[in-house]
């Protein structure tokens, strides 16, 4: 079956091969090389930890195989929409911002943090009306507040960049979404101290 490279990253490549995604952690020449295959072992092993738990929580890629030998996990590859290329031009924008708020809430209350929230890494599926949340590679586990409110700010940060026209009503629709988190009062009050710092950090 044939492979197509559909993106080449600092850290993987994917490919996708037939109805699965590939992703391929590649090897690091800086790196010497026995810590080079420790650390994309360890890297593989827990996005494959992190896409097994968020599976039972939120809508992701559902894990076909791992292993640790190529350092590559094989996954459904997902029809859709990346949200960075479409959130704007959706009518149905609120529905969908509320959905990433709760998937966001479950994942937390879960103790999955993401790592890295953006819009280019949820893929809209209209049917179904789905948000799949994809590419876990920077993702942890942690019951921090820290670490949620910090997740939390990099959604927004992300809005702000990639859709800043409308990204104000787009992360207050999120937050709403995000309500249903055991620690929402909480986790929101972190949220503007973490901002707060890095305002202050803006000014020096």
């Amino acid at each position: 079956m044939q492979e197509q490279i559909i993106q080449q990253g600092a850290e993987a490549i994917l490919i996708k091969k037939g109805e699965e995604l590939i992703k391929r952690r590649v090897k690091k020449g800086y790196r010497i090389s026995e810590l080079d295959e420790k650390l994309r072992k360890s890297r593989t092993r827990k996005e494959f930890k992190l896409l097994e738990k968020a599976r039972n929580l939120i809508d992701v890629p559902s894990v076909k195989k791992v292993s640790d030998k190529e350092m590559e996990i094989d996954m459904e590859f997902i029809e859709g929409e990346k949200l960075s290329d479409n959130l704007d031009n959706l009518e149905n924008w609120r529905g969908v911002c509320l959905q990433i708020g709760e998937n966001i809430a479950k994942l937390h209350d879960a103790g999955i943090i993401h790592g890295d929230l953006t819009t280019s890494n949820m893929i809209w599926k209209e049917q179904g009306k789905k948000v799949y949340f994809i590419d876990f590679g920077l993702g942890f586990f942690s019951d921090r507040v820290e670490d949620k409110a910090v997740d939390l700010h990099l959604i927004k940060e992300a809005l702000e960049a990639k859709h800043f026209k409308n990204f104000e009503n787009y992360f207050k629709t999120i937050l709403q979404g995000y309500k249903i988190s055991k620690n929402y009062k909480e986790i929101l009050r972190r949220l503007e101290r973490v901002e707060r710092r890095g305002r202050y950090k803006e000014q020096y």
